[in-house]
């Protein structure tokens, strides 16, 4: 099954307690508990998708996918800290390197607006540390999968003014006028390209040599709105230090021939997918997609 389901695990009690741990003693701390969170995940967990990614995808060997799995699960307990670190004020933490931010300030400056299309591969909540850099209104696409106590935690410790969240959700299609009036403004949209929801349109496609769906929402409305789209990711290099990547900016021309809009719509994912499949081969252990992402 390569639908994700929308959901996000964790709880504002633990949250609360890595940002007590963050605020009174050292992250490095906080990585440490993460050791055995992580093992303990390594165990209750359905490892079946994460093994296909490391065998099937990266053909990689029995022990080394086991290991693989493991410091994938506890990378991912890290960028989780990371990220709560960063919403609740402690960016201070952390180093940053900006490769390509100049594409997203000449955006800003010329009121041209965008889309930025990331995936699940490092810490895309990082991502916000460049979008408080550049001079103009941005908002960053979410999932209403989060539990509700952790939608306020986050509501309370975000700080900018000019970040704002629009939050998608299957049983209310509000979300869609929020994105196409802040394209009209020509103002900045940041979402994910690497995973969708029911009844999205989709595009079935190769990406590292399997088959795959992925959506073709944040292209379609980059060509129909007639903003660029730029390809981010922030990938953390070291145990603070991230280094964040953002593409010249591609404009798509809007497939206003019905018949061959699905094929249209697939060269601009296949375009994306080229991108990501770089990302995935540099960063492997940074593939966060715990689900059944290719078709088998």
């Amino acid at each position: 099954m390569t639908q994700w389901d929308g959901k996000t695990r964790g709880g504002k009690v633990g949250y609360k307690l890595f940002i007590w741990i963050l605020k009174y003693t050292n992250i490095r701390i906080a990585y440490f508990v993460l050791y055995f969170v992580a093992f303990w995940f390594f165990i209750v967990l359905d490892k079946k998708p994460t093994r296909f990614y490391f065998r099937e995808i990266h053909k990689y060997s029995k022990l080394k996918t086991i290991i693989s799995i493991y410091k994938n699960y506890y990378t991912f307990g890290q960028i989780l800290l990371d990220k709560i670190a960063i919403l609740a004020g402690f960016s201070k933490k952390f180093t940053f390197e900006f490769d390509g931010e100049e594409h997203l300030h000449n955006l800003a400056e010329e009121k041209r607006g965008g889309v930025l299309v990331g995936s699940h591969i490092g810490n895309w909540e990082i991502a916000g540390q460049l979008l408080e850099r550049i001079n103009t209104k941005a908002h960053i696409i979410m999932y209403d999968g989060m539990q509700q106590s952790i939608k306020e935690l986050i509501d309370d410790v975000v700080r900018k003014k000019n970040i704002g969240f629009i939050l998608i959700s299957q049983y209310n299609s509000s979300y869609l006028y929020e994105i196409a009036n802040a394209l009209k403004r020509k103002e900045i949209i940041a979402m994910h390209g690497d995973r969708f929801l029911p009844e999205t349109n989709t595009v079935t496609t190769k990406f590292m040599g399997h088959e795959t769906e992925l959506p073709a929402g944040p292209f379609y409305l980059a060509s129909k709105y007639g903003v660029p789209v730029v390809y981010v990711s922030a990938i953390k290099e070291k145990t603070t230090h991230y280094h964040f990547y953002a593409t010249k900016p591609k404009y798509f021309k809007y497939p206003a021939n019905v018949k061959t809009r699905k094929s249209e719509l697939k060269a601009m994912v296949d375009d994306y997918v080229q991108e990501m499949e770089k990302m995935v081969r540099a960063y492997p252990l940074q593939w966060f997609n715990f689900y059944q992402f290719w078709k088998t």
